[in-house]
């Protein structure tokens, strides 16, 4: 794992270089494994309500934990802000984190960190998306469990094998059901010949025109599709198209049973890093990411679930409660044992 680390910090190095001058001791840097589209706003915010300057510099989180580790001690960052929570974990693991004051560990009303470590910032769901043309969902699986032992989906289905909510996935399957039982779900998958995706939106997009029936995805990748917006991909039209958003589109999200590992709740999180020169200003902005503003931001503008109560969702979302019950409860730490899900997915020869 660490000869890994040692790579990827390499091509990171070239990114860091090229997008980075030096940084001034007043500056919070943040390194994120969330997009432009969600952090920039609410950085942007931030600065102007408190004067404080802020840096960011993206990658995602493997990425960012092998540059800091290249770093360490010197690193400048101050803010490590996680796509997930395996991330994090990792990186309480290697050291890199410090205890956070309880004045802003209690604010989440769940998903909360067992360390202490770092903040939850908001929650995305795994789900199943079926095309509504194709499929009548009585006929779809209670369990994804048993989705693996379904002949009549043998080249329709779409996954992510080599994405990082994949990986999560496929750990909590490991810790709930077992590694057997894992292993035989991954054989029982691959023997239906499904087609491998590298990301969630042309998946998404797959099922919308037909090409597959079914996906397991996140939730929020269909109702960007549906309506729209969400981490820069609209707006640009890179991936929808110029047509944008479709909320007739032939696409819809699929429940399994209340806590079963397919309705998985994935947290996003942030923390303070042991290099953070201000730890005030740190949490300062650690406090603004659990605001009003910032959760209701995430929730109208990307499509993801609020950690703090009272948050008004889109009309089109699950009840934030509702969502909560349907996943399974797990330590989020518990994401921090990647290495045998890889090993896994090596011996499937999926990565």
């Amino acid at each position: 794992m660490k000869n890994v680390l040692k790579i990827l910090a390499v091509g990171m190095t070239v990114f860091f270089l090229s997008s980075c001058g030096e940084t001034s001791d007043d500056q919070l840097v943040v390194y994120s494994g969330r997009s432009q589209a969600l952090v920039n706003p609410l950085v942007e915010d931030f600065k102007e309500q408190t004067g404080i300057d802020i840096e960011v510099r993206y990658g995602n989180d493997a990425e960012l934990l092998a540059v800091m580790s290249e770093e360490g001690d010197q690193s400048p960052a101050d803010i490590y802000w996680a796509n997930t929570t395996g991330a994090l974990a990792n990186a309480s693991q290697q050291g890199k984190l410090v205890a956070l004051p309880d004045s802003l560990t209690s604010k989440p009303a769940s998903y909360t960190s067992s360390s202490g470590e770092w903040i939850p910032v908001t929650v995305r769901f795994r789900t199943l998306a079926y095309n509504t043309d194709a499929i009548d969902k009585e006929d779809l699986p209670t369990s994804v469990m048993d989705l693996a032992t379904m002949d009549e989906f043998e080249g329709r289905v779409g996954w992510t094998p080599t994405y990082s909510s994949f990986y999560d996935f496929i750990t909590t399957m490991r810790l709930l059901e077992g590694e057997d039982t894992a292993k035989q779900w991954l054989e029982g998958m691959k023997a239906l010949n499904p087609k491998s995706y590298s990301s969630n939106t042309p998946m998404v997009q797959a099922v919308a025109a037909g090409e597959i029936d079914i996906a397991l995805t996140n939730h929020y990748y269909i109702l960007r599709m549906l309506e729209g917006g969400a981490e820069g991909e609209y707006e640009d039209h890179e991936e929808y198209g110029e047509s944008g958003p479709d909320s007739n589109a032939d696409i819809a999200t699929y429940h399994f049973e209340t806590g079963d590992v397919g309705n998985l709740a994935l947290v996003t999180g942030a923390a303070q890093l042991k290099t953070a020169n201000d730890a005030k200003k740190v949490q300062r902005f650690l406090s603004f990411l659990l605001s009003q503003q910032a959760q209701e931001f995430a929730a109208q503008s990307v499509h993801e679930y609020p950690v703090i109560r009272g948050v008004e969702l889109p009309g089109y979302m699950l009840n934030a409660e509702d969502a909560l019950e349907l996943s399974p409860e797990y330590d989020y730490e518990q994401l921090k044992q990647l290495e045998g899900t890889l090993n896994l997915l090596r011996e499937a020869g999926l990565i």
